[in-house]
């Protein structure tokens, strides 16, 4: 997939779909947030002023999708939470969409449906998780809510080896044996 401009100039097709992922409260404060474009949004103090910006811009819109400061933002609402995808100008609104739903069904079912800020700041850990199970540096991992949260929980359940049972370490040790004769 080649975009084009209006100038006629190409932009290459590229891995690096998502410029960044974010989940704001009701009064546009982050909760969780990742940029993965180093030439944007590069400070901590710019990244705050672009989320009061876009909460501003669409805490009572109806849309799902807007354009600001050059970045393609689609998001989703829920009680008193906004999720948040950003993507280059040029990018395929339908891939930022697919992943925002699959951050937003991760977090649900992570969160047993219970999707709201306190819930989140309890879970934040798994939530995070999820974040990175659906992308790597601005590339799409996945999209698929199910596999997000299966590889978040496992991802959850590496207890310290010290803090481990018995039995926990010879299951572990069991399941590193099996995976290793499959290979």
């Amino acid at each position: 997939m080649v975009h084009t401009t209006m100038e006629g100039s190409l932009f290459e097709p590229t891995l690096y779909i998502v410029k960044g992922m974010c989940i704001l409260d009701n009064e546009g404060n982050r909760i969780l947030a990742k940029y993965y474009d180093k030439n944007i949004l590069t400070t901590t103090k710019e990244q705050k002023s672009f989320e009061k910006n876009l909460f501003n811009k669409t805490h009572r819109a109806n849309a799902v999708i807007i354009m600001l400061d050059g970045l393609t933002c689609v998001y989703k609402s829920n009680v008193d939470l906004f999720f948040y995808v950003m993507g280059s100008s040029h990018e395929n609104e339908l891939i930022l969409q697919s992943v925002l739903n699959a951050l937003y069904e991760s977090v649900s079912i992570l969160l047993r449906r219970n999707v709201e800020k306190r819930v989140i700041m309890e879970n934040l850990d798994s939530v995070m998780l999820a974040f990175d199970e659906i992308c790597d540096g601005g590339v799409i991992l996945d999209s698929d809510p199910t596999s997000i949260v299966g590889r978040a929980a496992l991802r959850t359940e590496d207890v310290p080896l010290g803090e481990q049972t018995v039995a926990q370490v010879l299951q572990s040790a069991k399941e590193q044996l099996k995976w290793s004769l499959l290979k």
